[in-house]
């Protein structure tokens, strides 16, 4: 995780990493960026690969859950 956040300190604040769920062999990171260069940027600097970035475009949860 060194790296990553090398690489994280290295672009500034156009991404913002804000955490990690480790589901069996598969790891998904949730990160604030203006946009998909910043996390490819963000892979190529710390050596850590990925397969895909998925826009999240909505958060439910219970306190948005009967909007």
């Amino acid at each position: 995780m060194r790296a990553s956040n090398q690489a994280l300190s290295t672009i500034g604040p156009a991404i913002q990493w804000q955490h990690s769920y480790v589901a069996g062999d598969k790891t998904f990171c949730i990160y604030l960026a203006d946009g998909d260069a910043s996390i490819r940027k963000h892979a190529e600097l710390s050596g850590i690969p990925f397969s895909r970035i998925t826009k999240v475009s909505q958060i439910i949860d219970p306190l948005t859950a009967n909007n």
